[in-house]
């Protein structure tokens, strides 16, 4: 790549300071005559082109940038330009080329025209969470592939549940495959909160029937029916109707049918999509009838549950024991570190269980990065008194990124005498991702990587 996203630190000297400074000034639009023999200010070919960014001296063309009522009159040097991007030399040096001083261009904002060009003219890439997806598109449509590439890989760094929906919708309209894969693999782990983000509402309709087709959706049905509504009722606004019931059902159109209400909780149906509105009096007679009769109805509705994703265990000991004077909890934590190489999504942990007879277990468990939490819950489990691990979960899967030590900590209440792992292993292999284990600070209860609790991480990837 010609540019790196982060921009190198460079030793202090005043040639840098100057650039810089014109860097600022040019951003502003407040450009600055250099003084006399300024060239020789400048060692590189690259610092002096990087006084042109933006400035008016030399400039043979000027850009009329954004929508009207916010535009922005930006100068230009055509064979700098012509040089950056194949677009703009067929535009001012090509068979069809048009000698024009100032050319508007509507469909591109202000600040990630300026971000291209910075590139362009600086060999810098500086890219901002509000301007990547205009500056991505503006690379797009000048073909600048190395700056298209930084915004991708920009995107897919500050990629959540929060923003997923509204990438994957950004994702297949560019046609980035590698982009849209990973916004399905955040979407599908963490479903729930995927869907119950702001973003979700933004996405265009098409994306909305993706998402509602999607096998692997890791969510209860009740929550894609209630992510729908808002969704239509923000589309309902967009198209200036009326907050109907009958206008959200408009405007989902057949996607309705596309949620699969008869594979929901006969509890979730009665007290959340049947008193909705949205279905018709037919359709929720014949969904209480696919619930409790023998011959169901022909419904519209899917009615074969989704498959979800299935979670994967790293089991971190070779063997587990129990002795007469341990495990012993009494409110103290065990707790060890981890990382993976691989984006994973931690739903829950496996622990042990008593070893003297069935018992229930109160959990709380914590997910936490350099001290921040990430995840809490606090949960019960039933123990049959076998050697065997028992799953507590997280309310959603939390999004644990490579090559970054977590810490997992669980505080047990309940039978103090329980199994505990053996022969703890530094490294374990689990499908195609690689987790690293090694003590924690925060374990006050005996628990590190020989031995103790937690002996499994439950994860999505």
């Amino acid at each position: 790549m010609a540019a790196d996203i982060f921009p190198r630190k460079k030793p202090a000297n005043s040639s840098s300071t100057t650039v810089q400074q014109y860097h600022q000034q040019n951003l502003s639009n407040n450009n600055l005559i250099p003084a006399p023999n300024w060239q020789g200010l400048y060692p590189t070919i690259r610092e002096r082109n990087a006084v042109m960014f933006n400035n008016d001296l030399m400039a043979d063309v000027h850009f009329v940038v954004g929508p009207p009522g916010g535009t922005q009159r930006l100068p230009g040097h055509k064979y700098v330009l012509a040089v950056g991007s194949s677009v703009f030399h067929a535009m001012f040096y090509g068979e069809l080329a048009e000698d024009k001083d100032e050319i508007r261009i509507p469909d591109v904002e202000p600040a990630a025209f300026l971000a291209m060009l910075k590139y362009i003219y600086c060999d810098e890439i500086d890219l901002a969470a509000d301007t990547v997806l205009a500056t991505l598109y503006a690379a797009k449509k000048y073909i600048v592939p190395h700056l298209a590439r930084a915004c991708v890989n920009f995107l897919e760094t500050s990629l959540s549940a929060k923003n997923a929906c509204v990438l994957l919708s950004q994702s297949c309209l560019f046609e980035e495959p590698d982009l849209t894969q990973r916004c399905w693999e955040v979407i599908d782990a963490q479903a729930e909160l995927a869907l119950k983000s702001e973003g979700f509402c933004d996405i265009d309709f098409q994306t909305l029937e993706s998402i509602l087709r999607r096998e692997t959706l890791n969510a209860k049905e009740i929550v894609v029916f209630e992510a729908a509504l808002n969704w239509a009722e923000v589309e309902c606004q967009r198209q200036d109707l009326a907050l109907s019931i009958e206008n959200k059902r408009k405007v989902l159109g057949k996607a309705l049918y596309l949620i699969r209400i008869p594979t929901m909780a006969l509890d979730d149906f009665a007290n959340g999509a049947a008193q909705s509105g949205v279905l018709t009096l037919n359709e929720t007679n014949d969904i209480f009838l696919w619930y409790t009769a023998a011959k169901k109805p022909e419904l519209q509705f899917v009615s074969k549950a989704r498959k979800g994703l299935v979670p994967q265990r790293c089991h971190r000991f070779q063997s587990c024991a129990y002795r007469s004077n341990q495990w012993r909890y009494r409110g103290r934590c065990d707790s060890i570190q981890f990382a993976v190489d691989k984006r994973v999504f931690i739903a829950g942990f496996g622990l042990y269980g008593s070893s003297c007879g069935s018992a229930e277990y109160s959990a709380k468990i914590e997910l936490k990065r350099q001290g921040v939490v990430l995840g809490q819950n606090l949960s019960k489990y039933f123990s049959d008194g076998s050697s065997s691990t028992f799953p507590v979960w997280f309310e959603y899967p939390v999004q644990i990124e490579p090559d970054t030590f977590y810490t997992a900590s669980v505080i047990l209440d309940g039978n103090e005498l329980s199994y505990f792992g053996q022969e703890g292993m530094t490294e374990v292999q689990c499908g195609k991702v690689t987790v690293q284990f090694q003590c924690s600070s925060d374990s006050t209860n005996g628990t590190g990587v020989q031995g103790g609790q937690i002996p499994e991480l439950i994860f999505y990837a």
